[in-house]
């Protein structure tokens, strides 16, 4: 769960735009190679300290498009990501290509 001081940050204006920016430079499309479900998930790349202000984390740059499926497969948790930041891939070849050679 969020601690406190992150939550303040995760309401902001601040957020709320960093946020629409990723999902609109992805095209509101889930990142995850072989996934074609639309993104609703802003995800830092690079974890962002728990703090109510925005940090050196907070930038486009540091952010991808995830849908739930998949931003639920690396929530953290205690500090640490689940399934050690690694996503389940349906449809995709050994080196995480889609199959589908449409969404390359």
């Amino acid at each position: 769960m969020a601690q406190p001081s992150a939550v303040a940050f995760y309401q902001s204006a601040f957020w709320r735009r960093l946020r629409k920016s990723c999902l609109v430079r992805d095209g509101w499309r889930c990142v995850v190679p072989g996934c074609d479900a639309r993104a609703t998930h802003a995800d830092h790349i690079i974890t962002r300290p728990p703090a109510p202000t925005p940090t050196a984390a907070d930038v486009l740059t540091n952010l991808r498009s995830l849908c739930a499926r998949h931003d639920a497969q690396v929530k953290e948790q205690n500090g640490k990501r689940k399934n050690g930041g690694a996503f389940t891939v349906r449809g995709a070849d050994a080196d995480g290509w889609p199959i589908d050679p449409t969404r390359r």
